[in-house]
């Protein structure tokens, strides 16, 4: 008889629950300040209240995790059913900021909810454009995902955009510390310590930032012990045809990014991204995103942030991110529990982020190891000029602040542009052919049987 317990898929593996616990607390703690920063922001823009603004943080906390166990568990045909964390798009925020600004919260979310409902609706034919992510374009997008995400770890190490004493010894040196930590237990541990290395790093790196004063624990007395979310606190939405279209273009920048994310975890974990995976993962993210219109929260992608965490631990199971996705459900009704863990300082986050979003690109390097460049010479022009456009963005912001308006989302994102240009790069050398075997190529390069 076949044993059972090893014919399980690595992505389908069940855990106990103190291991599901621990695990999936490390990948909240790694994308909480992402996911905490766009309900800030936008707040912010809509001169909201105290109070307003940590309903907002809560409500937020509440559909991502909703977010994340439909894209986990599945239901009917949504839902990818692998290791992705659901979070708010940065892509959105610009569109949002301007919302706020000049049609309120109201605005916004029917903009949300109409552009989350197009999504779910478009996913299939979207999906169809599986074929033209080969490895050649896969891994361009990983290397550039993981590039461009780095400077958002370098920030946090250097105590966060912002901060008066930015680029302080002391964030630099506790940054240091938790990166060495994660390094060191790697080195001399194995199996569930390893598997854990970020998360004892940052409590490494929380035990020491205390005495440093680093760690300001102030809101957590007057925070709420409980919290109750509902449907159109802010009011009934307002659809604008304006912010409607805007917000369905940024949606589909999500949908390019949201594929880059999905190919780059079925690499890692082993399993077969194809036209029907896809199909179910774009739903999902339509799903979460209209659902984010009506639960006063935002658009929803999967969260570059925990790609690399995925790929830093070796922890392939769904079921330890649907984990994450009950722990931030629970966040989202105790906004005292979500203010003790927003008391993690950035200098912390900062040593466990340069460490995953490196893993992110080094993840891309891997798999650009495998194509072929002696019969297709071709392909070191679509790696080279499709990273180099996709850090553009990140070396230079203000580079596209002349182009129009309407392209902004686009080239503000060089997970996007480095996408796009992926694309059409590998279509101009290598035509349909270089993307006919996209699985097939994937699977090998993730050693798994075609």
């Amino acid at each position: 008889m076949a044993d059972t317990k090893n014919s399980v898929a690595p992505v389908d593996e069940m855990m106990p629950a103190g291991k599901l616990f621990v695990f999936g607390l490390q990948h909240v703690l790694a994308m909480y300040a992402g996911a905490v920063a766009v309900p800030l922001i936008i707040a912010g823009a809509a001169g909201l209240t105290k109070a307003h603004t940590a309903f907002l943080i809560n409500a937020d906390l509440f559909t991502c995790g909703l977010a994340t166990l439909l894209q986990t568990l599945g239901i009917w045909k949504i839902g990818i059913k692998i290791p992705v964390i659901q979070g708010v798009t940065f892509a959105a925020v610009t569109p949002m900021i301007i919302m706020a600004q000049t049609g309120g919260m109201e605005t916004i979310y029917g903009a949300i909810i109409i552009a989350g409902l197009c999504t779910f609706l478009i996913a299939p034919f979207f999906s169809k454009l599986i074929r033209f992510f080969p490895p050649i374009v896969t891994g361009s997008v990983i290397t550039v995902i993981g590039v461009s995400l780095l400077p958002v770890g370098i920030a946090w190490a250097a105590g966060g955009t912002g901060d008066p004493n930015y680029g302080s010894l002391t964030y630099i040196g506790v940054a240091c510390i938790v990166l060495i930590a994660i390094l060191l237990i790697n080195k001399f541990f194995t199996g569930f310590v390893a598997h854990i290395s970020v998360l004892l790093g940052l409590i490494i790196g929380l035990i020491i930032a205390v005495p440093l004063g680093l760690v300001n624990f102030s809101g957590v007395s007057t925070a709420a012990w409980l919290g109750i979310d509902y449907p159109f606190a802010f009011g009934f939405p307002k659809f604008d045809i304006g912010s409607i279209i805007a917000m369905i273009i940024v949606m589909l920048v999500v949908m390019v990014e949201s594929t880059g994310d999905f190919l780059a975890i079925g690499v890692m974990v082993d399993k077969k991204i194809g036209e029907k995976e896809l199909t179910a993962g774009l739903r999902a993210d339509g799903i979460a995103t209209a659902l984010g219109g009506i639960l006063n929260a935002f658009p929803y992608t999967a969260f570059a942030q925990n790609v690399g965490l995925v790929g830093l631990t070796g922890v392939k199971s769904r079921f330890v991110v649907a984990t994450s996705g009950i722990i931030l459900v629970v966040m989202g009704f105790f906004p005292k529990l979500a203010t003790i863990i927003a008391s993690l300082p950035n200098a912390v986050l900062g040593g466990a982020g340069i460490a995953m979003f490196g893993i992110v690109a080094a993840n891309g390097i891997k798999t650009l190891s495998k194509v072929d460049y002696e019969k297709r010479p071709n392909n070191i022009f679509i790696v080279a000029i499709s990273v180099a456009l996709g850090v553009i963005p990140v070396v230079d912001p203000n580079f596209f602040k002349l182009f129009p308006d309407w392209s902004q989302t686009i080239l503000h994102s060089g997970i996007t542009l480095g996408s796009i240009t992926a694309i059409i790069l590998n279509a101009l050398f290598n035509g349909s052919k270089g993307g006919e075997d996209t699985q097939k190529e994937l699977a090998e390069n993730a050693g798994m049987n075609a």
